[in-house]
């Protein structure tokens, strides 16, 4: 990147970090169960499955006016759509959280638990691309939060960072920088879930219509109610079938 490049990106972040106001973490409960259109009753023999979600502020919500609205509850209703069987979900997201907070803070949490999951959803990375975290930093976190995940639940999903460099807050040659880093982290994040066996669900160049103002919250930073659909949507589109329904097996 030449010196003039660096330059805008640096002076667009800083207008961003001191002029964009991010949209505070929502009201609500941080679990639930979700039922599904066509979802059976829980019973002893099939009980619901236990969704785990940590991540950062789109775990959290922010963007929309009660969790209700965000993105785990959409997604756990449309999984229990796909797979009939309620969806019994909760949520442990902070805005700002990096990979190294869901390793350090949230994954111990979840372990000193003991409750048996059965996908235990992680969904961070912006943050750490907004704070210019190394790759090394970020590899070393991702693969020590899905080594450890894997041992606390039947099924481990790495969301990816998603289309923050659309985001309609940041300048043009910021998002294109962004953009640039996500890449970067979508890839190694890939080989790392490979590695070690979890699921990566890269939704960062997919149609998700976040250019659309629709899609995005009032702070233009977060998604908005519809946005967190979309995501959902999108999400438990990649999450295969045949996974799903290896779990109620």
């Amino acid at each position: 990147m030449g010196i003039f490049k660096k330059a805008v990106v640096l002076s667009e972040a800083l207008f961003a970090q001191h002029h964009v106001e991010l949209a505070p973490e929502p009201e609500g409960p941080h679990h639930g169960v979700a039922a599904g259109h066509g979802a059976l009753p829980a019973t002893a023999e099939r009980p619901a499955l236990r969704v785990v979600a940590l991540g950062d502020s789109m775990v959290a919500g922010c963007g929309v006016d009660s969790t209700l609205h965000s993105l785990v509850p959409d997604l756990a209703s449309a999984l229990a759509n796909d797979i009939e069987r309620p969806i019994e979900w909760s949520l442990d997201g902070k805005l700002g959280a990096t990979m190294r907070r869901v390793r350090y803070r949230m994954l111990p949490a979840v372990a000193e638990g003991g409750t048996p999951i059965d996908i235990l959803l992680i969904c961070a990375g912006s943050n750490d691309i907004m704070a210019r975290r190394s790759p090394a930093d970020w590899k070393d976190d991702l693969t020590a939060v899905v080594r450890t995940a894997t041992t606390l639940a039947r099924h481990v999903v790495v969301l990816s960072s998603g289309q923050l460099y659309k985001s309609p807050s940041l300048g043009h040659a910021l998002r294109k920088e962004v953009e640039r880093r996500i890449d970067a982290q979508t890839a190694d994040s890939a080989e790392i879930c490979e590695k070690y066996g979890a699921i990566y669900v890269d939704l960062t160049h997919d149609q998700l219509h976040a250019d659309s103002a629709d899609f995005w919250a009032s702070d233009h930073f977060h998604p908005s109610a519809l946005g967190y659909v979309l995501i959902a949507e999108a999400t438990a589109g990649k999450l295969h079938k045949p996974l799903l329904k290896a779990l109620v097996d």
